[in-house]
């Protein structure tokens, strides 16, 4: 058992226990420097002693920084302290066994150290009050911060509390022995945690999958994830289902997102091109940026100072905000003096200088977050309820005078269909390119007239995603008594099938060069060759040979008018090949 130093500190609701092995690193240290340590009477508070080849020594205090003496280091200075500790690893770090107490080294162009940061390493007990209700709910936690904030200390502390007091299966992946210490036994600071070392630090990707792979952790801990492969070995641990607990360089959330190397931990970052009338929808630029996924850890830490943390309970949340220029509000954690646990926000104001043009960060809020990259809906912190509502009531507002644009005043005229039934139907489109409808229409001598006043519709057409994200909408059309038909993809081939179900009439087939028009945008010879290729594969050889067919290489634009043919027939197609000989590959329904 250890003989640490203690120091208690005594407060009226908590005690918080620092166990520093001060002694221990001051044993490393030539006499002259030690002695002119322990001679300063706060030589308990400590971070670190730089000893540079030529240079005075130096110790580094939470307040100030000291000269030891006025003797230079010398070569034989740093082979004494060299001496006395474990061996460097491929990062220049080494520690002193059985302590958690940090060498670095710093190296000439021949490889040897000619200098050398020796950091006080402590394991403080007491330290995560400001997030033990995060710890608990079993999400992934993400700590950023700047260095010697402790987010190596808080780490070390999450992994003994979910290892002792929640009894979980907690395996660490300690690339420089820095949350377990030096040493083949780990620091008891870690409790029960288990701790798999890594040979060099290009290796720790491996040794995060071989720990899932092999010893079923329920949680994993990784201090500073830095590259491509552990982003990426940290996103397939978390689909596994195993808890992730780490850190990240980076001082707030928005350094993430403009890092491509790390952004993938808060879901990746990809740029999207809107339509014309998406982009005039959402007031924004045709090009935004977007979520390209579920973030890797649910939960983000900014550890702003050592007892001053913000919180990001909704990471997703969060990312979306930042990337329509808004700005989300803070969740601010600090401890008093008297040791009591305080919890603000900060909502920040309204600014017209973001990405939506002129909109306020209330009006950017009111997007809908994208169903296809959240991933899962989550339940919004309590202390969102009111600008949720705030929000809800702005969207209604502005739904409601979207909602009945009236139309010119003309009356409606209305004629028998084959079996009896009113034409034309008077549509009204939401969320659905008019553009793409009018096409469909105007080629098919559909009898549909659209209307931008619901309450003269007939029918609703709108996309699933988007019906299943506005209960405003769904409410209407149901005091209205009109029926809404979900479209599941804005395409031709979609569009076609649910207008032809709302007359009630057969699905066509296109066999005629004036049909395929349907799926062209620009209705050239070139894309009238390639469809009219596309259509002779499909119904001369994919049809009835049931063969799969590829087709000539084609540029992006028409091999996407392609598919969307190849869709109507119910069949499936690929791209393949590099360009510019990318080419479609058609397969029969059978495959």
């Amino acid at each position: 058992m250890l003989d640490p130093t203690i120091d208690t500190f005594l407060n009226p609701s908590k005690r918080m226990q620092i166990i520093d092995d001060l002694n221990k690193l001051l044993e490393i240290l030539p006499s002259t420097i030690r002695s002119k340590i322990e001679q300063y009477s706060q030589h308990e508070n400590l971070i670190e002693v730089v000893m540079d080849l030529g240079r005075l020594p130096e110790a580094r205090f939470p307040d100030r920084a000291l000269y030891l003496g006025d003797i230079p280091v010398s070569a034989k200075d740093l082979n004494y302290s060299i001496e006395r500790v474990g061996h460097f690893s491929g990062d220049n770090r080494a520690g002193i066994e059985g302590t958690l107490h940090r060498i670095s080294a710093i190296r000439n162009r021949s490889g040897e150290i000619i200098g050398l940061t020796c950091r006080m390493g402590r394991a403080v007990f007491g330290t995560i009050t400001l997030i033990q209700d995060l710890v608990e709910t079993g999400k992934s936690l993400l700590m950023l911060g700047r260095p010697g904030v402790g987010k190596t200390t808080a780490l070390r502390e999450i992994a003994r509390v979910l290892a002792d007091d929640l009894h979980k299966r907690v395996v660490i992946i300690d690339t420089s022995n820095e949350i377990a210490g030096d040493g083949d036994i780990p620091h008891p600071a870690i409790g029960c945690a288990r701790r798999m070392q890594v040979a060099s630090p290009e290796l720790q990707h491996r040794v995060m999958i071989e720990a899932v792979e092999n010893h079923m952790p329920e949680v994993i801990v990784i201090d500073e994830i830095g590259t491509e492969l552990e982003a990426l070995a940290a996103r397939t641990i978390a689909e596994r289902g195993v808890q992730l607990v780490g850190t990240a360089h980076g001082n707030r959330i928005d350094n993430l997102i403009k890092n491509p190397t790390l952004s993938d931990l808060v879901g990746g970052i990809q740029a999207v091109i809107l339509g014309d009338e998406e982009a005039r929808r959402r007031g924004s630029q045709k090009t935004i940026l977007e979520r390209k996924a579920p973030p890797t850890f649910e939960i983000a830490i900014e550890m702003l100072e050592r007892q001053r943390w913000v919180i990001h309970e909704d990471v997703s949340q969060t990312v979306d905000l930042l990337l329509r220029g808004g700005k989300p509000t803070l969740q601010i954690r600090t401890v008093d003096n008297c040791g009591q646990l305080q919890i603000t926000q900060e909502t920040p104001e309204k600014s017209s200088n973001n990405v939506l043009e002129g909109h306020s960060f209330l009006e950017a809020s009111k997007y809908p977050t994208r169903w296809r990259t959240s991933g899962k809906m989550s339940p919004i912190a309590p202390f969102l309820s009111q600008q949720k509502k705030e929000l809800s009531s702005e969207f209604d507002r502005l739904l409601d005078a979207s909602w009945h644009q009236l139309e010119p005043t003309n009356h409606k005229v209305r004629t028998p269909g084959p079996n009896g039934e009113d034409w034309p139907v008077y549509i009204y489109p939401y969320g659905i390119g008019r553009s793409q409808i009018e096409q469909v229409i105007d080629i098919l001598n559909l009898p549909i007239v659209l209307t931008k006043d619901l309450r003269g519709a007939d029918v609703v057409v709108a996309l699933r995603s988007q019906v299943r994200n506005q209960s405003k909408l769904r409410q209407i059309v149901k005091v209205r008594q009109i029926p809404i038909y979900g479209i599941k993809s804005n395409t031709i081939p979609h569009i076609t099938r649910t207008l032809q179900r709302i007359l009630g009439i057969d699905e066509l087939k296109i066999s005629e060069t004036a049909d395929l028009r349907l799926f062209t945008r620009w209705g050239n010879d070139d894309e009238l060759e390639a469809l009219e290729e596309a259509r002779l594969a499909v119904e001369r050889i994919v049809l009835p040979q049931k063969q799969p067919v590829e087709l000539l290489p084609r540029s992006p634009k028409v091999r996407k008018m392609q598919h969307e043919l190849v869709e109507h027939y119910r069949l499936q197609s690929d791209s393949l090949g590099e360009e510019p000989n990318r080419r479609l590959r058609i397969y029969p329904a059978s495959v």
